[in-house]
């Protein structure tokens, strides 16, 4: 297929900047599979959906303040956002501007004047503004990135850096193991109230992480979607969700997912009986039409880039034009799009 199968027109006025004083204030497009009939709900109403012994699935992952600006010793200014961990204290991460950076520059990061700034020392280049890093000044990476790094906002939200409310709101409220670069956004909708209406309703909650990196987000160049790479991501599956999905799978009972990025993480476990292990590993799945899906048989996501590989995942999993007629009803019901904005259920 090719990347112009999965384009569309979005007006800039629709695109949310800030999140809604509530977060589960969002609006919900409901999208039925069987019959390709659309409805429109509010999130609130999303635990209506699932029934007593249905398994739902969360992505726990942990946004960290992933985006530096420092200095090198010529004062040059550097921003570096990090997109994987490759071992302690060392990182791949992408560099601006990456052309003037050589193998063996420091770069120094200001924070808290009485403490040692956190310094990244560049080991190695790669294509694509990518630098490999080694972290020095801090035992504890993520603890000095609480202090001197950056909330890594996709660029598509201009309301300027460091606003105190996106530390909180660009993170579920459940998220728990630290190391993505962007939020599973379709989990930021969910409160302490949701949880206790599932809890009500008999539904089986269950965790994994898969580490969100920025490939995640980033549009598909090649005009053949076959000829796309996606980053590497990390995941890992809990004994008790890779045993809680296998049953329900065995059962007949529906595993709901909640963001793209927990169907991948599930989809790249998963046999061809839909059985899933548990563990730790890495991913760069790619699902795009058509896509045998061995797990998931619902999914709570929200409106993603044209031409994005997030769009051809849902695109594979409701249907190309089923989902791109969907969108068209989103625009002209003036829904919001992307990270802060309202959220689809496929089911």
């Amino acid at each position: 297929m090719k990347t112009a199968d999965f384009d569309y027109t979005l007006p800039a006025e629709l695109i949310a900047q800030q999140p809604l004083p509530d977060r589960d204030a969002a609006r919900m497009l409901v999208l039925d599979r069987a019959n390709g009939v659309v409805r429109h709900k509010q999130f609130t109403a999303f635990p209506e959906h699932l029934c007593a012994g249905e398994v739902l699935v969360l992505n726990d992952t942990k946004v960290i303040p992933a985006r530096l600006i420092g200095r090198k010793p010529t004062g040059g200014e550097v921003e570096l956002l990090l997109i994987e961990e490759l071992s302690a204290l060392r990182w791949l991460a992408l560099a601006r501007p990456a052309k003037r950076l050589r193998e063996g520059t420091e770069i120094v990061f200001a924070g808290n004047p009485k403490l040692e700034p956190l310094r990244a020392t560049v080991e190695a280049k790669r294509d694509g503004g990518e630098v490999v890093v080694r972290f020095t000044g801090a035992d504890d990476l993520f603890a000095a990135l609480q202090r001197v790094g950056h909330v890594p906002l996709p660029p598509y939200i201009r309301h300027g850096d460091d606003v105190p409310a996106d530390r909180e709101r660009y993170q579920t409220i459940f998220a728990r193991q630290p190391g993505a670069v962007a939020a599973p956004t379709a989990g930021l909708h969910f409160t302490p109230r949701t949880f206790e209406e599932l809890a009500q309703r008999g539904v089986l909650v269950h965790r994994l992480a898969l580490h969100v990196g920025p490939g995640t987000f980033k549009p598909v160049a090649s005009d053949d979607i076959e000829q796309h790479t996606m980053h590497i991501e990390r995941f890992d599956i809990p004994p008790d969700t890779a045993a809680a999905v296998n049953a329900a799978t065995c059962d007949g009972r529906r595993v709901v997912c909640v963001g793209t990025t927990t169907v991948r993480a599930l989809e790249a476990v998963a046999d061809t009986e839909g059985q899933i292990r548990a563990g730790s590993g890495e991913t760069d799945i790619f699902i795009y039409p058509p896509y045998p899906f061995r797990v998931a048989d619902a999914l709570l996501t929200n409106f993603h880039l044209p031409r994005s590989t997030l769009l051809m995942l849902v695109s594979a999993f409701a249907g190309r034009e089923p989902t791109l007629r969907a969108y068209e009803e989103a625009i002209r019901e003036h829904y919001r799009f992307y990270s802060y904005g309202d959220c689809m259920l496929i089911k």
